[in-house]
This record gives C-alpha cells, structure tokens and sequence, in this order.
C-alpha cells in the first residue's frame, strides 16, 4: 500500500504491518484513503480529530444555510385599504427576513362574478410593494383563489450606488 504521513509527504509503497507499526510508534492512527488505487492509498493521522474536525465544518455549513420559508397573506375582494396596509407591513416584515410571500385573495359566494375586483387588489398590493420585492410567479386564478408568489430582492439588486442629486445651484462640492 502508498502510505502518506500526518503531513501529507509520501512515505513510499510498503506493507500493511510496517505502515501499522510506524502510525503506532507515532501514536496515530492507520486510515485507508482510496481503497480502489493500485495499490490502494493508506494516511497516517489521529482519526478521532479527523471527525472531529469535520463535524465541526458540517455543523458550520448547515448553520450558514438559510432556509426560507413561504408566508401567506391572504385577502379577500372586500379587504378595505386600513386592512391591507396592515397586511403590507407584514409582507414587508416577511420579506426582509428573507422570506418568500404568497399572496392569496380568495372569492366567496356571489365574488365570484367579479372576479376582476380581486385581481385589481391583487395587482394594487403589487403596486404599492413594487420596489421591494421580486415577482416570482406571475398572479393567476386556481378555482375560487387568484395568487402570486413574491419574494425579496436578491442581495445585489439592493446594493446598487445611488445617484447622488443633480447640484442645480452651480456650486461644486468636494468632499475630502
């Protein structure tokens, strides 16, 4: 078998019982890397510390995870304007902590004859969130619920400079 040391510096082919012997006499641990190489590839090191460490990056990698979640906020044909700024502060609320919001408006009864009023409060609330959010699927009616699905403004979108103000004044100023 090809043996490497704890460092990663090729110790040259040997059997099986020396390389156990040196990782012993190192107080290490003899671990079988590529087992399908001919011949296959063997690394002395402290195998407790190995999982250890890697236990520790997964935990790291699944902590830096963000998962999102769907939020819904429903409304109806009849939800009057005090009610959807309510609900609008919500869907802002969800939003910058990175979630995604479905928005639902769901017809009852004689609503349904008109359903364009409740298309219009959908696209209203899509109007009055419009530079905050990102439309991720486009509203459209299922039965008795017309729903979109928005979600937040990817990180680079919200980075972008602002234009500094026109000087009408003629005055140029420097900032130093």
């Amino acid at each position: 078998m090809r043996v490497l040391d704890s460092q990663g510096n090729m110790l040259g082919v040997m059997a099986t019982r020396e390389a156990q012997r040196i990782a012993d006499s190192k107080g290490l641990d003899l671990v079988e890397i590529t087992p399908n190489a001919n011949p296959p590839v063997c690394k002395i090191m402290d195998y407790g510390k190995f999982k250890y460490e890697q236990s520790i990056r997964e935990k790291q990698q699944r902590k830096a995870q963000k998962a999102t979640q769907v939020k819904e906020i429903k409304f109806h044909p009849g939800t009057d304007i005090g009610d959807i700024e309510h609900k609008i502060r919500q869907i802002r609320s969800f939003l910058a902590d990175g979630n995604k919001v479905r928005l639902s408006l769901q017809f009852r009864g004689r609503e349904n004859a008109h359903r364009d009023i409740g298309e219009d409060k959908i696209s209203e609330v899509l109007d009055m969130i419009k530079g905050e959010c990102t439309v991720e699927q486009a509203p459209k009616t299922d039965g008795r619920i017309h729903f979109c699905l928005i979600g937040p403004l990817k990180k680079s979108a919200k980075a972008q400079p602002q234009q500094p103000a026109a000087n009408s004044g003629g005055i140029r100023i420097s900032v130093s």
